[in-house]
């Protein structure tokens, strides 16, 4: 629990919670309707969940699997409430730090929008991307759990070790209660969790048989630039002690650890207090993140550069019986499909 002393509040978050969610289940015809099927991946958390890499290594299955794909997403964090197509090459200030990443490392149409059904709209007019053979062109839903303002096919959600032991927000950081697991189409879990949230799953589903489970293999690797002997760490996400724990891993032994705030945008000033922080400790490089990295422009790199090496770690995720978990996935959206 990050803000116990918020906890008196929780009860009145959960309410609204609760009468938004039956609202929806009263009525789910008022969600609005794409062409193309929409696979949601999601989490009962407002951050640390793992996403953005389970986006890319979903993206990446279905198009091995030939299925034509695109993504959707909100932006968060970016200065412009536009509906945009990303442009790999662009700043995350246009298109916030996510989606620049997924069409970074997907190479797919990726869409941001603050109304994701705008951003589906503006996908299915680029028709050119959408396959029209036999396989199925698809919008895959970047944090869409809780974004039921848009119908889809699938719901996959993301569940650790982490949302089992939270409590709702403010105090936590659980958007909604675990009983929401009933919602799922999928639950993917953590290959190193999964043994032990598996019975805590069979509880909250209350005798009701539990959605497919897929396991998620995560690999934390450098991807870019040799470490230093000593640098300076520093990352803006929501579990900074999961990148902390990372770089361990690797053997990396940071001179000092700077956790900003999830999506920090970054600057001179921001930069220049990094350096100073660097200078203090007496590091001689710099480690980050890729989410974090995206958002550094040339400038900002140089900055940083002239001091020291700066080096760039990541999460890939890979499904375990990838076959199997597409093939599942696919005919969830045909069943799904076939009912409308």
């Amino acid at each position: 629990m990050k803000r116990p002393i918020l906890l008196p509040l929780v009860p009145l978050y959960a309410a609204g919670v609760a009468w938004k969610s039956s609202a929806f289940d009263r009525h789910p015809d008022r969600a609005q309707r794409l062409q193309q099927p929409v696979i949601s991946v999601g989490s009962l958390s407002a951050g640390g969940a793992g996403k953005t890499p389970f986006v890319i290594a979903l993206g990446e299955a279905l198009r091995r699997a030939g299925h034509g794909i695109d993504v959707l997403s909100r932006g968060y964090g970016r200065t412009s409430d536009e509906v945009l197509r990303v442009n790999p090459l662009g700043s995350a200030a246009d298109f916030g730090d996510e989606p620049l990443l997924i069409a970074q490392r997907l190479g797919c149409p990726v869409y941001v929008a603050r109304k994701r059904f705008d951003a589906g709209r503006w996908a299915e007019r680029d028709r050119h991307h959408l396959r029209e053979d036999k396989t199925l062109s698809l919008h895959l839903l970047d944090d869409g759990f809780q974004h039921r303002q848009l119908a889809r096919a699938v719901d996959i959600v993301l569940f650790t070790a982490d949302d089992a032991r939270d409590t709702l927000l403010p105090a936590g950081d659980l958007r909604e209660p675990l009983r929401a697991l009933r919602r799922a189409s999928i639950i993917a879990l953590r290959a190193d969790e999964a043994d032990a949230l598996r019975p805590l799953l069979d509880r909250f589903n209350k005798g009701k048989a539990v959605p497919p489970i897929w396991i998620a293999d995560r690999a934390f690797a450098l991807v870019e630039g040799q470490p230093a002997s000593k640098p300076l760490a520093f990352c803006g996400i929501a579990r900074p002690d999961g990148f902390r724990a990372s770089l361990t891993s690797k053997h990396v032994s940071p001179a000092d650890f700077v956790a900003l705030r999830d999506h920090q945008a970054y600057d001179a000033p921001t930069i220049q207090r990094l350096i100073a922080r660097a200078k203090a400790c007496h590091a001689n490089g710099f480690v980050t993140t890729a989410k974090d990295a995206v958002k550094l422009t040339p400038p900002l790199r140089r900055l940083l550069e002239d001091v020291g090496p700066l080096s760039v770690g990541d999460v890939r995720v890979t499904l375990r019986d990838e076959t199997r978990c597409v093939a599942d996935l696919i005919a969830q959206v045909q069943t799904w499909w076939s009912k409308l």
